[in-house]
């Protein structure tokens, strides 16, 4: 009969199993991988795509997003928004602009003030303005006109912002029940501000916008 040669103390028999594991842990790995980059392309394509649509149905009033302005004067960007709403406003999308936006601690005026007094000066009369101050983000911004135009039973608006603004700006309003349409004052926008958006929208989206209005 043969002899069997046996192990040395201590030693073990060598199997499969760890290799195996091994190569599984490599496969989760992937695919978690896989999935994260899938997304982000989604994220990615979807803030580009919504950048460029401008839907001009008939609304009940016009938001406009507030953005930087000089002791009263509104910034090229905030300007442009506002001359967009304008236009909105004259071919009759909506009766009633909504200015938003607060101010910083050093400021005289607020964004909605700014943008209330240029307005005016193009001829949009004062009772067809409304002014909201509250917020100093995106979405608390959105949420304090949420807020003031339940109250008055307005339900449906069109928001004015950039266009790399859009998708975000859809995420928010469904979070908080607003019945938005999106007319941007500019499509498209500078890829530092496309990636910073889509960014958000990647968060917003798994975490809720309001986690991280603090960005934005």
């Amino acid at each position: 009969m043969a002899a069997v040669a046996e192990a040395p103390p201590g030693a073990t028999r060598a199997t499969g199993g760890r290799p195996r594991r091994r190569r599984w842990g490599r496969w989760i790995m992937l695919v978690a991988l896989a999935v994260v980059l899938g997304y982000g392309v989604y994220v990615v394509g979807s803030v580009v795509a919504a950048s460029h649509v401008d839907q001009r149905d008939r609304t009940e009033a016009i938001v406009v997003l507030g953005a930087a302005q000089w002791d009263g004067k509104p910034s090229p960007v905030l300007k442009e928004r506002l001359d967009h709403a304008l236009g909105l406003y004259r071919s009759g999308v909506a009766p009633e602009i909504v200015l938003t936006g607060s101010k910083q601690p050093s400021d005289r005026f607020t964004e909605a003030y700014s943008g209330f007094r240029y307005l005016l000066g193009k001829g949009v009369p004062e009772k067809h303005m409304s002014l909201i101050t509250d917020g100093r983000s995106t979405y608390e911004s959105l949420a304090a006109t949420n807020r003031v135009l339940s109250q008055r039973g307005v339900d449906r608006v069109t928001l004015v912002s950039d266009g790399y603004h859009n998708r975000r700006l859809q995420g928010i309003a469904g979070e908080l029940g607003l019945d938005a349409t999106v007319s941007p004052s500019t499509t498209g926008g500078p890829v530092g501000q496309l990636a910073r958006e889509s960014g958000l929208v990647a968060v917003g989206e798994i975490l809720g916008y309001r986690r991280v209005n603090r960005f934005s």
